[in-house]
């Protein structure tokens, strides 16, 4: 399998088919979320294989909105726009700040300890992101119909599936040589609810950060 969002840097993981389905209830009228899908081996017989990855900053967003990625992996943060930002984030363990850059820069941060990030930029309060710096290289991402694939080498393994929208669920499995058949996993989206975000210093955005126009010009 190839790990959400690599450029191939960590290579193919060999190993027979595992798959299974993500089943997402209260989610109304929303549409699909993204829904990260991973494997942590339980018998500590698969290694993390680190890779880079690239967040970038394009049209006032970040592209991906959601990147899962082994731990220990650096990722880049290219400003493809013709304006400033700032990227930073104040989740722990590891809250960074990238300073004010400008376009065509890029800046990068390797990701030493498990965890999840919220990303944000200083200037631009519309521009949120995600990260999941996961303890596995067994990743990938679950389709709209919720199926999802994975190939694992035989052996003992935690399944969950992640959404910024429910919290995570996950089942215990065996694999063996032959295909095997993951249970169906639940996400509940009923009780959502997106909140507002602070900027980097835990002060509320002025207002006119929120002007569609403001910084429309290469500066």
């Amino acid at each position: 399998m190839f790990m959400l969002n690599t450029k191939g840097e960590a290579g193919r993981i060999q190993g027979a088919p595992a798959s299974g389905r993500v089943v997402v209830v209260g989610r109304g009228d929303r549409p699909p979320a993204t829904t990260v899908v991973y494997a942590e081996s339980l018998d500590g017989t698969v290694p993390v294989r680190p890779g880079r990855f690239k967040l970038a900053q394009q049209n006032k967003s970040f592209h991906p909105h959601i990147l899962a990625v082994p731990v220990g992996s650096t990722i880049d943060f290219p400003n493809l726009d013709p304006i400033f930002h700032n990227v930073f984030s104040l989740s722990r363990p590891a809250v960074f700040d990238l300073g004010l850059y400008r376009a065509g820069a890029s800046k990068s941060r390797t990701f030493a300890e498990p965890a999840t990030y919220r990303v944000f930029c200083n200037i631009h309060p519309q521009m949120t992101a995600m990260i999941l710096v996961l303890p596995t290289s067994l990743i990938t991402q679950a389709e709209a119909s919720g199926a999802y694939k994975l190939d694992l080498a035989p052996g003992r393994y935690r399944i969950t599936v992640w959404s910024e929208r429910a919290h995570p669920a996950s089942v215990e499995v065996s694999v063996s040589d032959a295909s095997t058949a993951i249970p169906d996993l639940t996400l509940d989206e009923s009780k959502f609810v997106e909140l507002p975000h602070k900027n980097k210093f835990g002060q509320d955005y002025p207002k006119s950060a929120y002007d569609p126009l403001k910084d429309s010009a290469p500066r």
